[in-house]
Order: structure tokens, then sequence, then C-alpha cells
């Protein structure tokens, strides 16, 4: 039987027990997340937005985010993924580090917090931003009052040990004016130096400041929730991007619109990013041994 190991010892524990199934070509990712779900304790409901089911966790009956409930966090991950990928860092592993996350808030002593699994990250050819799941999702939790909450996406968490805290915000901004951009840029700035915070507590000195590949941070934005991504990368592919943008401010921009013409450009993009979407996006390629480090760093942006 195959098995994720971290420092020579399997992950076999909820959910990991199950991350194979997920990753599967052929399996139904939402049937595997709603059977998962009930083993593990955690309480959810499905909320189906625009042909889209979001899976949304909290931490218990009572806490129901539909019904009056505020949630002060929330922590999101997608769990589509490309057709023909494995998807196992895109976006398999942040899923399953989330779910472990919310096994160990519930009944903690923490601010109130919500997991969302969201759908429909990933687009096809011609598809806009509106078309995303994140975006009418966002406008349906702008709806039951949860605008002003906490968003951290995490997104490729499962392969490297360099925390990098995205800057594509500033990027998707620039252009933007108006009260209500200038709000975005506050509350971004605010949900960075909380990540920031966040990881000095926990003595994490490998962190960095990087623009990333857009996420479902897009949709959010578009539908006035703003919120800040979470990726990780391995140190070196982390320190030479960060030289190459440092020297090449402008690729911040061509990285985001995918405008990477010459295949010189797409070279110089972490090669942990160039195999995402793609075949080889496989489990070998994780780092399991890296995985408490992102479970610890989610734990800690809950404890307020």
């Amino acid at each position: 039987m195959r098995y994720l190991s971290s420092r020579g010892k399997p992950l076999v524990e909820p959910p990991f027990h199950r991350f194979f199934e997920f990753i599967d070509p052929g399996a139904d990712r939402f049937d595997v997340l709603k059977s998962l779900l009930p083993e593990m304790g955690l309480n959810y409901l499905v909320l189906p937005v625009a042909g889209n089911r979001h899976i949304l966790i909290f931490p218990s009956p009572a806490a129901n985010p539909l019904q009056g409930y505020r949630a002060a966090m929330v922590l999101a991950a997608h769990y589509d993924r490309v057709p023909g990928s494995p998807g196992a860092n895109d976006n398999s592993a942040a899923v399953f580090l989330l779910l472990r996350v919310a096994q160990k808030l519930k009944g903690r002593g923490v601010i109130p917090w919500l997991v969302i699994l969201t759908d429909k990250e990933e687009l096809r050819q011609g598809q806009g931003i509106r078309e995303q799941g994140s975006y009418s999702l966002g406008e349906a939790l702008r709806r039951v009052g949860l605008r002003e909450a906490q968003v951290f996406i995490f997104d490729a968490c499962g392969t490297g040990d360099t925390l990098v805290i995205s800057t594509v915000a500033d990027t998707l901004l620039r252009n933007e004016g108006g009260v209500g951009a200038g709000h975005t840029r506050l509350v971004i700035r605010s949900l960075r130096e909380r990540a920031l915070r966040a990881a000095r507590d926990l003595g994490m000195n490998r962190v960095v400041l990087l623009p990333t590949p857009f996420s479902d941070d897009a949709g959010f934005l578009r539908a006035g929730i703003s919120a800040q991504i979470i990726t990780v990368l391995p140190q070196a592919e982390a320190s030479a991007f960060a030289s190459l943008v440092r020297s090449r401010p402008e690729f911040s921009g061509a990285l985001i619109s995918r405008e990477l013409a010459r295949e010189a450009e797409t070279a110089l993009i972490p090669k942990t990013w160039r195999r995402l979407n793609t075949g080889s996006d496989t489990h070998h390629k994780l780092s399991p041994e890296h995985f408490d480090m992102v479970i610890r760093f989610a734990e800690e942006l809950c404890k307020g």
C-alpha cells in the first residue's frame, strides 16, 4: 500500500489515509470529501452556488455560518483540479492540511473560524474571473454577513519548506481607484501583517513575500472580499524567484496575466509552479516532512 511519509513515518491518520483515493484519476473528489468529513467528526454543510458545490466546515452545529454566524477567520482551499492532472499539490495537499487544522481546532478556545473548500477555482480557456467559483461564493458570503471576515487562501502548499505570503493583490489592485480600492488595500495589508506576525511567533525563518499566480483571491476580490494567498516553495526556488522579481518587477504582472509569451520566460517560473495543472503534479513531488509547518501556521492564524 502507498503512504505519504514524513521523516520516515507513514502519514496514516485522518485525513491522510484517503489522500491517494482523492488524487486518483477517476475520483469523485466531492464524494470523497463528503464521506471523509463525518469520519473525522467535522461539522459541515454544502453550499451550492451558481452550479458549484462549496463545502463549509465550522466548529459546532450551533455555529452554522448561514444562520448569523460571524467567522473572524476563514481558511480556504479549492478542491477542484484540472482534468488530466492528479492535482497532488494543486490543490489536494492544502485541502487535506486544512482538514487536519479543522480537526485540531475543533473544541479549542480560539477565535471563531470557518474552513471553506471551494469549487471551480480552475478556469477553462476563455473563462473570466466572474465565472470562477469564488466570485459567486464571495457574493453569497457577503449576503450572510461574512464580508469583514479575515480570509486566507491556501494553495499549492504541499511542496517546499519556505512559506510564501503572496503580494499578488498589489498587482491586481494597482490600477484600481476610489474609496473601495483604498479600503481593500488596507484590509489586505492587515491580513499580510497578521500572516507575518503568525510566522514570527512560530519562529519560522523561511518566509518570503512574493507575487504568485492568482487563485481564489481573484474571484473574492471581484466580489468585494479581501483575501490573502498562502503558498509554499522549496527554498532554492523561492530565493531564485525573489531575485528575478527584484531585477524585473514587471514580471509580476506577466505572471498574473499569464502573458509569458516566450519559452525562456516560462522557464523563469519556479519549477514547482510549472508542474501545476499538468500530469507531473503527483505525490512524488510533495514534501510531507514540511506539512506540519503549514498546519501550525494555520492554527496560529486562528489564535487571535
